[in-house]
């Protein structure tokens, strides 16, 4: 390729800050051009006004200008790089195109998006299938809009500065409309790379502790997701008819099936089939699982404490052995009069 114009960046690409001290600090390429300035003067000066400048200074100098241009382009082409007075290295302009925070993957391919969050995700074993556990932080973020405008027609903000005011000091009333709003309005949830439908779904939100996304175990197969360490993105549809599609189409609890070959995706594994084996494992007296059953039991008796109220307030909901039993055998009931 060869130049005969070498391109100029608008000054918002290469701008000139002030700092503290009322010093300036300036964009690497400005230096750059500077250089390839200066030197392309001298080679005019060269030509026009010493007609009897030696044929070698004047090759010598073009190699001096191509150099710079060089330098400009890509920064340590020639071997070593051009550095600052404190031995940093010149940015040109391949350093700010090429790579992940580059200009075209960083600003032009990929772009923030607004309604959106990203999180690591937890396990929330207490969730139902279709909920899902939003951090406070991340929720008021995503609803701010909508919680503004609850605050306004409620009368408990005046105007959208005393609302935005009454959300950074994080008032009471400010949680309350909050979880009015997300009553109301699902979320998606993404895991990437999204290589089929179920790699998006929608779920119904609700305010959770912590910084993390909680997610039911049941439904990490359709994201092919873990709890060790894994992020999802939270996306809110804003239209009424992407929140009906949502609802109708999108929730966790309707994509019970895999798209492709028609198995159960929502399949327990791991502790959650230890937890089934031990509610259903019936009056197995030589089972120690029983064994820890009946001695549990016994220390919530000596506290008079029911057995319900103590495994609802540790894991969640839990019915005793005997009402378990009996369901199974009732489905198994049915089930054969059914068929």
């Amino acid at each position: 390729m060869v130049l005969c114009l070498l391109p100029v960046l608008p000054p918002e690409l290469r701008p000139i800050i002030q700092i503290d001290g009322g010093k300036l600090m300036s964009s690497d390429i400005n230096e750059l051009y500077r250089r390839v300035i200066y030197r392309n003067n001298t080679l005019i000066d060269l030509l026009t006004t010493s007609r009897s400048t030696p044929g070698e200074l004047v090759m010598c100098q073009e190699k001096l200008v191509q150099e710079a241009v060089d330098t400009l382009l890509d920064n340590g082409i020639r071997g070593q790089p051009m550095r600052d007075g404190h031995n940093k290295v010149y940015k040109s302009f391949s350093d700010v195109i090429e790579g992940k925070e580059g200009r075209f993957r960083e600003t032009l391919l990929g772009k923030r998006v607004d309604y959106s969050g990203r999180s690591v995700i937890v396990v929330g074993p207490s969730l139902s299938l279709h909920r899902c556990g939003l951090p406070r932080e991340i929720a008021i973020e995503l609803f701010q809009t909508f919680v503004i405008r609850g605050l306004i027609r409620q009368h408990f903000a005046s105007n959208i500065g005393v609302a935005k005011s009454k959300i950074r000091e994080k008032e009471p009333v400010v949680w309350e409309i909050l979880h009015e709003v997300m009553q109301g309005h699902p979320v998606l949830l993404n895991r990437a790379p999204t290589l089929h439908r179920l790699g998006i779904q929608a779920f119904q939100p609700i305010l959770v502790e912590g910084h993390a996304i909680c997610l039911h175990p049941l439904v990490c197969k359709g994201f092919n997701a873990d709890f060790d360490g894994d992020q999802m993105a939270v996306h809110v549809p804003l239209s009424l008819e992407a929140q009906a599609e949502a609802r109708l189409l999108m929730f966790s609890h309707m994509n019970l099936l895999s798209p492709a070959i028609g198995d159960p995706i929502s399949v327990p594994t791991q502790d959650m089939l230890i937890g089934l084996y031990v509610l259903t494992s019936g009056n197995r007296r030589d089972s120690p699982l029983w064994l820890r059953w009946r001695l549990d039991q016994r220390v919530i008796t000596s506290r008079e404490t029911p057995i319900e109220v103590h495994y609802e307030s540790l894991v969640g909901h839990i019915s005793l052995y005997r009402e378990i039993e009996e369901a199974i055998q009732g489905f198994c009931r049915a089930y054969s009069y059914g068929t």
